[in-house]
């Protein structure tokens, strides 16, 4: 009895470590992420081919060769053997090309760059169908999408419609950032003055959690936000509830959302300058402040032979 109770300690206590964990990276609801999922699990599993019998043959030998077994052969000028080294190094050597192939396939297709294909493993995605563009803005320390075919913004919110291909377009204010939803894809960089990508899908409704995963100050901790997924007639409610409800954003406005600012709230914006998000990237939105796209091609054309462009 004393034994089982024993036992069951320690089940108990080596379990309790797992007690808070949230196991979202192996069963997302987006189709990018659950790819992502069973790469880590394939990957896990190869290389426990080698962990787990290594863990083995260390207790095998430690018992076996232990001071008190006389039993065993003593053999103290043995050094080589070839089948015992084909073992060592061509398992090892094995795993490795299994994982190089996987890593390489697996690199290009999940490419966050890359055009979808497919909603699921089992449905491509149907010709002529126009991504969802959400455009990312990473503040300090906040979270700024703007929807450009729609016409509307959000603070610290996001939404997207079930089964629809989004094409998330990330930059940075100020600092380097990281955009991530971890039900819905892999972490990508948002960078101030460049534009990184971002293509998936998400394929249940729900809310998720988005953050930030890269340290960016005092407000880094509280730089989250919701990442709703819903039915095609659940989104074009919110997206009318944003232009009923929400609030200009000009380049003025956005100016002061821009100043760092801790634990803000949701904020929605019915209106947005159509050009904000190209003057945020060429870090131009103060007005008479050139853009970087311009005064790269001006150094072009004159770099060319051309002379200076005009602005």
């Amino acid at each position: 009895m004393i034994a089982l109770n024993l036992r069951r300690l320690l089940l108990l206590s080596a379990a309790l470590p797992l007690a808070g964990c949230n196991t979202v990276l192996l069963s997302p609801s987006g189709y990018i992420a659950q790819q992502q999922g069973n790469l880590i699990i394939v990957s896990t599993l190869l290389m426990l081919l080698i962990i787990v019998p290594v863990i083995a043959l260390i207790i095998l030998f430690a018992w076996r060769y232990r001071k008190s077994n006389t039993a065993v052969i003593y053999e103290p000028d043995w050094d080589h053997s070839t089948r015992l080294e084909l073992v060592i190094w061509g398992a090892p050597l094995l795993i490795i090309i299994v994982l190089g192939t996987i890593t390489w396939i697996s690199t290009h297709k999940l490419d966050p760059y890359r055009a979808l294909t497919h909603i699921d493993a089992d449905r491509p995605i149907p010709a002529g169908t126009k991504p969802l563009i959400v455009e990312v803005v990473a503040l300090d320390w906040k979270w700024l999408f703007i929807y450009p075919d729609l016409g509307i913004a959000s603070l610290n919110e996001l939404a997207a419609p079930v089964d629809v291909p989004i094409r998330f377009k990330i930059t940075s204010s100020t600092v380097m950032n990281s955009f991530y939803i971890p039900a819905l894809a892999g972490q990508i960089y948002a960078m101030p003055g460049m534009q990184t990508s971002l293509n998936a899908v998400i394929n249940k409704p729900g809310e998720f959690e988005g953050f930030s995963a890269n340290y960016s100050g005092a407000g880094f901790s509280d730089m989250r936000f919701k990442f709703h997924g819903m039915s095609k007639e659940g989104f074009d409610g919110w997206v009318q509830k944003v232009r009923d409800e929400g609030k200009v954003l000009r380049r003025e406005g956005y100016i002061q959302l821009e100043k760092p600012s801790e634990r803000v709230a949701v904020q929605r914006f019915g209106e947005v300058d159509a050009s904000l998000f190209h003057a945020i990237v060429n870090r131009c939105v103060v007005v008479g402040q050139p853009c970087m796209d311009a005064t790269m091609m001006k150094d072009a054309h004159a770099a060319m032979g051309h002379g200076n462009a005009k602005e």
